[in-house]
């Protein structure tokens, strides 16, 4: 549906985004996650064909995204990062007239209305004094209603209540369910794992991993902590053969890594030691990110 080929923006400073190389397939659904400045929404905006690349290209469905992007608009729901709306008197008119610019036909509307009611949102607002919630939600409509084969999303979520963010996550499982490619940036790592097939990880305008979420979520190993109540017992353990992870003296703690098809050896294994605790630690987007990200900077001092 997508592809990425070589992009460069430079915004000199080391702003922008350098050499990105992506493929997003039909259906799939891509999460973008990133420190602030790390080229996540210039990236969004080349898709939109808002930001024309200083090299590269990127194709939409065959098209240009910088070129042909008012074809390319068509295919696509956009959630932007700073939305402004156009000096309209309600909510709905603006959603009436974008959906009209972009051929919806009366009868579509209905799911609109669908939208507009599970968002509780009031669409008899000025959309110039809306709240940042209500134009965050007035966007969602806006780029959901259109049933785009391509949903493209910069940090949705961002002014949502919990209620608000938890319905605005089950319509898009719907929109996936029923065949959207998505492009998803957020820095809410709940979000991307409950959504998104693949994560990419933008650092510094570069792609530095890009991960299969079920891969993360079901990796063949697991990490507990133990604690022993006696440094004796603390020293006899780590005598045994295993991945440690960290190694705290001072409390007699160890955290190891093992394959998950051994945990039954580890527990029955500790049996034989005087245990004050042991507790699995929980491993998600996060800490594969944070462990990606320690490799990299270990890597720069090496070099």
């Amino acid at each position: 549906m997508i592809e990425i080929n070589n992009v460069t923006k430079d915004y000199k400073k080391g702003r922008g985004n350098f050499n990105i190389d992506l493929k997003v397939y039909e259906g799939e659904a891509l999460g973008i996650v990133g420190e602030n400045g790390a080229g996540k929404t210039t990236l969004l905006r080349q898709l939109m064909g808002y930001v024309k690349s200083d090299k590269g290209n990127i194709s939409i469905l065959g098209l240009d995204a910088y070129k042909d992007s008012a074809k390319t608009k068509k295919y696509i729901g956009y959630i932007p990062g700073e939305i402004n709306f156009p000096d309209v008197k309600t909510g709905i008119i603006f959603l009436h007239n974008y959906g009209d610019s972009l051929g919806m036909k009366k009868e579509d509307y209905a799911y609109a209305e669908e939208i507009i009611s599970r968002m509780q949102l009031d669409v008899r607002a000025y959309p110039k004094r809306m709240s940042k919630g209500m134009k965050q939600k007035t966007a969602i409509v806006a780029a959901l209603m259109l049933k785009a084969d391509i949903l493209i999303m910069d940090e949705p979520t961002i002014g949502l209540d919990p209620l608000m963010r938890e319905e605005f996550l089950k319509l898009v499982l719907e929109q996936k369910e029923r065949g959207a490619t998505i492009i998803y940036t957020s820095n809410t790592v709940n979000e991307l794992e409950r959504t998104c097939d693949r994560v990419v990880l933008l650092t510094k305008g570069k792609i530095a991993s890009s991960v299969k979420v079920d891969d993360v979520i079901n990796r063949p190993y697991r990490d507990y902590k133990i604690e022993f109540n006696n440094n004796g017992d603390y020293k006899l353990f780590l005598r045994n053969k295993m991945q440690i992870i960290r190694m705290q003296d001072k409390y007699n703690q160890v955290s190891i890594r093992i394959k998950k098809n051994d945990v039954p050896i580890l527990m029955k294994t500790l049996t034989r030691y005087d245990v004050k605790f042991i507790s699995e630690i929980k491993y998600d987007l996060n800490s594969y990110f944070e462990e990606v990200r320690k490799g990299s900077e270990e890597n720069e001092r090496n070099d």
